[in-house]
């Protein structure tokens, strides 16, 4: 690697890969979440959840690489999928699982750069130092960690981290530590649990953070996946139930859009201001539909992630490890 460095002007804040090294990872676990092969896929295995297949030649790092050019993208943030629970496990499994996601991006190529998970269990704030040492563009949280003030608690010494290193939070969907799954129903559709368990933790995590975190740290960054759920649109409803009267034109607060149209943009633009809105595709979970919204909410995310983005000067991934 050179030592010159890169701004991206069009970034992707929401996307995902599985990387060989965390496949690898995975297949070498006997408890859940686990991953088989068969015949050039791969199975994934989570609790509360019906497995999913994932096809090993469209996740290969070159052909996503090719489809990042071809969106018009300089860059896409890989972040875990954290559904599948691995930021919730026992403290040296959750962070072997991170070592294994790390290493995949950063050999993936200059085209990604990851969001930094970090382990639940004993969380320690070294982790965040750690990680943004590396090259993670910033520290991601599942929101089910944001889920009450109990759970806040919990995290509250790595949010505090993040705010002081003046990083950004990325939260998205998924399990917190200790959190009850259910086996999923065979008769329940795939999209189930996307519109119905993420849109609740999203939601939960957004009251958590505004009620809460934002008081505590005004100057904290944070970006919410999937519009927060749409939990601005609900805070009328929070005055009127008795809950506290939320910024919502918030300048450190911002939303990605992946799954969502030009209606639920326009919408949630309006209340919170468009400034604050950043684009995401969530790739390859779905197949982004673009809008005329695009180049104007990827420039927003280029602005945001500015200070942390090189392209041609990352760390190199072996100099700094997560391993237990």
């Amino acid at each position: 690697m050179t030592n010159s460095a890169f701004h991206a002007t069009r970034v992707d804040t929401h996307q995902h890969l599985w990387t060989e090294q965390l496949l690898d990872a995975l297949a070498a676990r006997e408890r859940l979440p686990f991953v088989t092969r068969d015949d050039g896929t791969a199975i994934v295995h989570c609790a509360g959840e019906q497995a999913y297949a994932i096809d090993l030649s469209t996740e290969a790092p070159a052909n996503r690489r090719v489809l990042t050019q071809d969106d018009g993208l300089d860059l896409a943030l890989i972040a875990p999928s954290s559904p599948i629970g691995m930021e919730a496990l026992p403290r040296d499994e959750a962070r072997e699982l991170i070592e294994a996601h790390l290493t995949g991006i950063d050999e993936a190529g200059e085209r990604f750069q990851p969001w930094g998970p970090v382990a639940l269990d004993r969380p320690d704030p070294g982790d965040v130092d750690e990680l943004l040492a590396r090259g993670c563009i910033g520290i991601t949280l599942p929101a089910g960690a944001l889920g009450g003030s109990d759970d806040l608690d919990e995290v509250e010494p790595l949010i505090a981290r993040v705010t002081e290193l003046d990083a950004v939070l990325f939260i998205h969907p998924g399990p917190g530590l200790g959190a009850r799954t259910h086996a999923p129903a065979l008769t329940e559709p795939v999209w189930w649990p996307a519109m119905t368990d993420y849109i609740a933790q999203m939601q939960a995590a957004w009251l958590t953070f505004a009620a809460l975190v934002r008081p505590r740290h005004p100057r904290l960054r944070v970006v919410f996946a999937l519009l927060a759920g749409g939990a601005p649109l609900l805070s009328e409803r929070l005055v009127s139930r008795g809950g506290p009267a939320i910024e919502l034109r918030d300048p450190h607060t911002f939303y990605e859009t992946s799954s969502f149209g030009r209606g639920a943009i326009a919408a949630l633009a309006e209340l919170v201001g468009a400034d604050q809105l950043v684009y995401g595709s969530d790739r390859p979970v779905v197949e982004p539909t673009a809008t005329e919204w695009d180049r104007i909410l990827q420039a927003n995310a280029a602005r945001l992630t500015a200070d942390r983005t090189r392209l041609t000067a990352r760390p190199n991934a072996r100099s700094t490890t997560v391993a237990a």
